[in-house]
């Protein structure tokens, strides 16, 4: 059947029965996409890191209703969004200013990906940097299901259907998001790119 397709939905099984092994080789493959995808949402590396931890929590919790699927990923992903949204709406509700952001306010223009500062990158690097750091500014300002569906088309390769289910809204409805999405990045962005491919 289509578990045997997708290793990861097999071992998923294994973790319905009570494999913590399994679960844990689970874990091991998805943290990091699952912390890529978090921080591309809240911007903030311990939130991505403590709401990545609840995902996978809410993962085992609900291993007793997974149902056998073609793709693990997808239903991973269907609960990672979700979780980044209530975090998101719980942020509006009860704003709170931490103190690392208020000290380092006018550092988020530094770029992040140079860790030695001391040795002169490469002007490769240097504009890769600022192309990526423009590229986050540009997807923070689309509307919350552009970006996630932007960031589940692109960051996790899902299809047009997959994030669909993800997003619980029609193909044509995911469709105009990801067109709209695309249109609005491809104008903020065009000083910076060569073509208009993203």
């Amino acid at each position: 059947m289509a578990v045997q397709s997708d290793p990861d939905a097999a071992l998923m099984l294994r973790v319905k029965r009570g494999d913590r092994a399994a679960f844990a080789e689970l874990v091991d493959k998805y943290k990091q996409p699952v912390m890529n995808f978090v921080f591309r949402r809240l911007h903030d590396e311990t939130e991505a890191e403590d709401l990545a931890q609840n995902v996978f929590l809410q993962v085992y919790k609900s291993r007793a209703r997974y149902k056998q699927t073609p793709k693990y990923s997808n239903w991973l992903f269907t609960i990672t969004p979700n979780l980044c949204l209530n975090e998101l709406r719980r942020r509006s509700r009860h704003p709170a200013e931490s103190l690392e952001e208020t000290q380092t306010e006018n550092d988020d223009q530094a770029p992040r990906q140079i860790d030695d500062k001391s040795q002169a990158a490469a002007p490769d690097n240097v504009l890769q940097t600022v192309l990526s750091q423009k590229i986050d500014e540009a997807l923070n300002e689309l509307p919350d299901n552009q970006r996630s569906a932007i960031l589940l088309c692109r960051q996790e390769d899902l299809s047009y259907e997959q994030i669909a289910k993800v997003l619980r809204c029609s193909l044509s409805a995911t469709k105009s998001l990801i067109h709209r999405g695309r249109e609005t990045l491809k104008e903020k962005l065009k000083p910076y790119l060569k073509s208009g491919d993203w």
